[in-house]
């Protein structure tokens, strides 16, 4: 197992409070903590830039280069950015073209493989089960955990054990992962963020008020743009000063039961347990416009927005979506819900959009419309993709959608050769594809073009492999699951 030395690259300001002064906390660069106990420690685990990491894990010759996993068509968006492409400004959620352009010419774009991301993160998660029984897991890459070991243990204690943990996982799997801990799972889920990368960051109860009073409001969990605005014209931006207000307060500004909840956890009252989560059965993602959308032009790019925002989520679930559920919430609170369904499951970004956006409806028959949001359904581990994926990804632009959209088969030519038919040609091969080879291997395409196709043979075993140029038609070279490249 790898000792602490492994993870002495800390940042410097974890050793440090909000303002910059020295603090009382506990980091994994070794400064003083202090060392009260606390009741309950709660920890909030964060695997550094999975996706893109676990492609640099099982694809070594990406080791240190910028990488970027997601669309790589027109209008792809980044599901996963690596460290190395996060300097220069690339994210998750931005437009594909846009991270290129500020990465330039080193970048290396590969799409997502939710087959491997889902038997990584099994793999990391049985290795924190092993110290932590009960995981409430969030995503492919995150989880919180309550050790009842860790029941009245000083903050130093605590620390211990993030650290053992932190390096079994990456002995296990070779991944890695930063931890936070504090009180409760708000505080735990801000101390992993400023852990990152690769470290542990615990927020000892002596700090812990103090601490949070300083936080930008939009900091605690459920506050929104429109929340976070509201806030700001009546002067409150920090977490401290929200905590000061009286709960009625509180309750008015931000409503009912949601203000009441984020009044406790600003004042760092957070009981909410630990506990295994159940299988989603539907994967959305909705925002609330501060400005109605009126028009239909308004409209189509907010859908995709939105679409592109649970298809991040699906891609972290690992599972493929067969429905496809448009919710719009008029100016009046009414809400109006249209679903699709495919005629078989898939992960494909666009064809899930294109669904989305045929069942649009006017504003102008509508109603001005203040909240769009894109869910999907019919969720399962098995993807079948589509015969015609043109005629699935169809948007007619030109008309509003009936009361009852379906989805037929839309007009238009039908393909002559179906692409599941096709002899291998460079149409077949496309950067990041699994491929595999009887003389060298498993091995994934780097590039492919002018009836030649170049493969790099490495696992996650092999360290990095070479390349080798082959004839596009070359029956030993075939497409491979994509686990193989796990070693």
């Amino acid at each position: 197992m790898p000792g602490r030395s492994a993870f002495a690259g800390v940042r410097a300001e974890g050793a440090r409070g909000v303002g910059g002064a020295p603090d009382s906390q506990l980091t994994s660069s070794g400064h003083p903590a202090n060392s009260q106990r606390g009741r309950r420690w709660v920890l909030h685990m964060d695997m550094d830039a999975f996706f893109a990491s676990v492609e640099q894990l099982t694809r070594p010759t990406l080791r240190g280069r910028p990488v970027l996993v997601g669309g790589m068509g027109g209008r792809g968006v980044v599901a996963g950015a690596s460290y190395e492409a996060r300097v220069f400004g690339a994210r998750s959620a931005m437009p594909m073209h846009q991270a290129r352009r500020l990465v330039g010419g080193n970048v290396v774009v590969v799409p997502p493989r939710g087959a491997v991301y889902a038997e990584l993160s099994g793999q990391v998660f049985e290795v924190m089960r092993s110290r932590i029984p009960v995981l409430e897991t969030l995503s492919f890459d995150e989880a919180f955990g309550e050790p009842a070991e860790l029941a009245g243990a000083t903050a130093e204690e605590v620390l211990a054990f993030c650290e053992e943990l932190r390096a079994l996982v990456r002995e296990r799997t070779g991944l890695v992962a930063s931890v936070g801990a504090g009180s409760g799972k708000q505080l735990a889920k801000i101390a992993s963020d400023m852990a990152k990368p690769d470290g542990v960051r615990v927020i000892s109860p002596a700090e812990q008020q103090r601490f949070l009073s300083a936080l930008p409001v939009r900091r605690l969990w459920g506050i929104g743009p429109v929340a976070e605005s509201r806030l700001r014209t009546l002067g409150i931006e920090t977490v401290g000063a929200l905590a000061a207000l009286p709960e009625s307060e509180a309750s008015s500004i931000l409503g009912g039961a949601m203000g009441v909840a984020l009044h406790r956890l600003a004042r760092g009252i957070d009981d909410r347990p630990v506990a295994e989560r159940a299988e989603a059965k539907q994967i959305s993602a909705e925002t609330t416009y501060e400005t109605d959308i009126v028009t239909l032009p308004q409209l189509r790019p907010a859908i995709e927005a939105m679409a592109a925002h649970a298809h991040r989520r699906l891609i972290a679930d690992g599972r493929a979506a067969r429905t496809v559920v448009l919710k719009l919430k008029r100016a009046d609170m009414s809400i109006v819900t249209r679903s699709s369904t495919l005629p078989y499951a898939t992960e494909d970004l666009a064809t899930l959009s294109a669904a989305a956006q045929r069942s649009a409806v006017d504003p102008v028959e509508l109603g001005p419309i203040r909240l769009v949001g894109v869910g999907f359904a019919g969720l399962s581990e098995i993807r079948q993709e589509s015969l015609f994926p043109e005629l699935d990804q169809v948007v007619d632009t030109g008309e509003s959608v009936s009361e009852e959209p379906t989805l037929g088969v839309a007009a238009g030519p039908v393909p002559e050769v179906p692409p599941a038919t096709r002899s291998f040609t460079t149409e077949t091969w496309y950067p990041g594809l699994d491929v595999a080879h009887p003389e060298f291997g498993h091995g994934w395409v780097q590039g492919a073009g002018h009836g030649v196709v170049t493969v790099r043979f490495e696992t996650r075993s092999t360290g990095p492999g070479a390349a080798r140029t082959f004839s596009a038609g070359d029956p030993a070279l075939t497409r491979a699951d994509p686990l193989g490249s796990l070693g």
